[in-house]
């Protein structure tokens, strides 16, 4: 049979650890993996080269929602 660790004073067969580490390691992958994420703006962002391009594509896309 396979060989064994002592811990706390007890045998530990090597499967135990070994399903023990993966379990362990799932367990915290899943963590991160389903951890919430920061919520992402809901339009793009304006990338214009002046505070007046800006407003006017503000005001453009504001009169253009308004149509529809």
């Amino acid at each position: 049979m396979a060989g064994s660790y002592v811990i706390a004073g007890k045998a530990v067969p090597n499967h135990v650890i070994s399903m023990g580490f993966l379990g362990g390691y799932a367990a915290i992958a899943g963590y991160f993996i389903m951890k919430p994420k920061a919520p992402q703006p809901a339009t793009p962002p304006i990338k214009a080269s002046s505070a007046d391009e800006e407003a006017f594509i503000r005001e453009f896309l504001k009169s253009a929602e308004e149509k529809n």
